[in-house]
């Protein structure tokens, strides 16, 4: 019983950790002032592991963090964002003479892996449409386009689905479109991108047609090179995430929110709960189609997701979605973020709730920035958000 959570004084302010902790810190001891680059993850005690290899997604998302931090006025982030955005284009471009952003880099800015991977590509378009967004450079609007356009050219295939990478590979996933969905909904916003909400509804299609298993309503993970499921895996982080990104979509779109049992978000949102711990209420890292932990563990950023899904679930009026957003709020903090240093956040804990030792990987603090994000702009800033305490 030791990992179930009460409310309890003092307040828990996500916004403020963001603003006060996380944001200085990640600006001064995450950014590579040496060599140039964000570092890849941090040891316990935060240092850098600097010798670590950085794979371009993590530049791009903390591109994202500081441009998306700078617009909320949370920080002057703005020129670390710009930095960034150079470094990533200096050293992640094209540095063999091929098109496209190549898939790792040494800690010393080399290129390490050509992969042209298309994850990593929607993350660089989603983090220069909101560094665009807050700088008004029409080059980083540019690259933004430019970007999209590579991955249409030659991350697409002839029907119009996304590949894995350039040399394709297997199994196929649904988190990338996932993420293309996600950066479909952020070009609407950011650059009023006339076409991304009609890519975004044929996305939401391709997930429903392809993704959703028949029998379960679960989200599946994997597939062959035809889109046939491969294995039993879910994951319930994603698909909370979906729930949140398609309650965006019904937002951004002017579709009436629909708080029904049989809304798409809300059937996503209990399969995301069959996969919780009981004893915890974390969600586990990975499930099969029932919701039976395959992976009895807990990462930092399905339970962010979490969190979004029920805010998400509150706007759309589903009764006593708010409690149950606060009550997420609470452990997350308890949880990942009071333990760790300053700033800094546990990755992973076990099916007990106890932390499971390793780096702090920098590529989370996507996942926690727009949670605080969200948060702050459904809930309040300090709201009465209290923290999570265990019941011994």
């Amino acid at each position: 019983m030791s990992g179930l959570l009460r409310r309890a004084a003092p307040p828990v302010d996500l916004r403020r950790w963001a603003v006060d902790e996380a944001l200085p810190f990640w600006a001064a001891r995450g950014w590579d002032s040496a060599r140039g680059g964000f570092f890849e993850r941090l040891h316990t005690d935060g240092t850098p592991d600097a010798g670590c290899l950085r794979r371009l997604r993590v530049q791009a998302r903390q591109v994202y963090v500081f441009a998306h931090a700078h617009h909320l006025g949370w920080c002057d982030g703005l020129g670390l964002a710009l930095d960034g955005f150079g470094y990533l284009m200096d050293k992640g471009h094209a540095p063999d003479g091929a098109p496209g952003f190549v898939h790792l880099l040494t800690a010393d800015g080399a290129a390490a892996d050509p992969l042209r991977d298309a994850y990593d590509h929607i993350f660089v378009v989603l983090a220069a449409a909101w560094l665009a967004r807050v700088s008004g450079d029409a080059q980083v609007r540019k690259v933004a386009l430019d970007t999209l356009a590579f991955i249409d050219e030659a991350l697409t295939d002839r029907a119009g689905d996304l590949l894995e990478g350039r040399p394709h590979r297997l199994p196929r996933r649904q988190n990338p479109a996932m993420h293309m969905f996600e950066t479909m909904l952020v070009l609407h916003e950011t650059l009023a991108l006339p076409e991304a909400l009609p890519r975004a509804a044929a996305l939401r299609a391709m997930m429903e047609r392809r993704f959703l298993d028949p029998e379960t309503g679960a989200l599946r993970e994997f597939f062959s090179a035809d889109w046939t499921p491969l294995q039993d895996v879910c994951e319930p982080g994603h698909m909370a995430e979906w729930s949140w990104l398609l309650r965006r979509h019904d937002a951004l779109r002017g579709r009436p929110a629909d708080a029904g049992a049989e809304a798409l978000p809300r059937r996503l949102m209990a399969r995301a709960l069959e996969g919780a711990n009981p004893a915890t209420g974390f969600v586990y890292d990975e499930t099969d189609l029932s919701g039976r932990p395959r992976r009895a563990t807990h990462r930092t950023w399905g339970q962010t997701e979490l969190v979004k899904a029920w805010l998400a679930e509150h706007e759309a009026g589903r009764p006593g979605a708010r409690d149950e957003a606060i009550d997420a709020l609470a452990r997350l903090h308890a949880g990942y973020l009071a333990p760790a240093f300053p700033g800094g956040w546990i990755d992973q804990l076990d099916a007990a709730g106890a932390a499971i030792p390793g780096p702090t990987p920098a590529s989370t603090f996507y996942h926690l920035l727009s949670t605080a994000a969200e948060a702050d702009r459904v809930l309040g800033a300090a709201g009465a958000l209290p923290v999570a305490a265990p019941i011994l």
